[in-house]
């Protein structure tokens, strides 16, 4: 499992693609064409399933416990109860009703070519923001299954998924029509995201740890950066 965080971010481009490739034909054939908030809901329900909703149960987990962590232990208690409190069902359909919201604006008036590798790059730069997440905050990985996975967030891990996320970026870029969008919103999915991830950090710090739900939480956030700095800059 420590092994298997190195392939994350190829796990993302093989996501991407996975999703983007059908939605793409559906768009290039014509069901889809201009239709883009359809293409956005397809697109994250088919996320949502490939993955088996597992982000988002770490979203929800997290959000539920971040309401009421007067304590690290009461924290962690909330954390691992498989019970949905408000403030997790909260965190989920915000994080879905803005993606399909944000994608719906980033795919408006797409090639399909361009469409599919403005979702490739959503999706796979979530997976990178998960291994620099983990890697940022290696001291502080707490035991368990979530733990076994974080323990491979090495510096070799994390330049490659930089480097795997620079070269979507670039192919994202060629393929746009105004010179340098591409790099401009893979730029600005950047800052968005420090900005995303920084309370999730503190917390982290507040409780004395992180685990796989923190990994989830952090994956969905870099989505969310990702979607709406296409929808700002592409």
């Amino acid at each position: 499992m420590r092994r298997s965080l190195f392939h994350m971010p190829l796990c993302g481009l093989t996501l991407g693609l996975a999703i983007a490739a059908p939605l793409s034909g559906l768009h290039w054939a014509g069901p889809l064409a201009g239709k883009p908030l359809a293409y956005a809901w397809l697109a994250v329900t088919l996320s949502a399933w490939l993955t088996r909703g597992l982000h988002l149960d770490g979203l929800s987990d997290i959000c539920d416990g971040a309401a009421a962590h007067v304590n690290p232990e009461r924290f962690w208690t909330i954390v691992k109860d498989s019970r949905v409190g408000t403030f997790g069902a909260a965190g989920v359909c915000l994080y879905v009703l803005g993606q399909v919201a944000l994608l719906s604006e980033a795919l408006r008036g797409r090639e399909p070519l361009t469409a599919a590798l403005a979702i490739i790059w959503v999706v796979c730069f979530g997976r990178v923001c998960g291994v620099l997440f983990g890697f940022a905050h290696r001291r502080l990985i707490r035991p368990g299954l979530g733990g076994l996975f974080l323990a491979g967030a090495t510096p070799l891990c994390a330049a490659w998924a930089i480097a795997v996320a620079l070269g979507v970026a670039l192919v994202l870029n060629f393929q746009c029509a105004t010179p340098y969008s591409g790099l401009l919103a893979a730029g600005a999915s950047c800052i968005t995201t420090l900005l995303l991830l920084i309370p999730l950090s503190r917390l982290g710090q507040a409780v004395g740890g992180i685990n796989g739900d923190f990994l989830g939480a952090a994956i969905l956030l870099g989505e969310t950066a990702a979607a709406l700095s296409l929808a700002l800059f592409l």
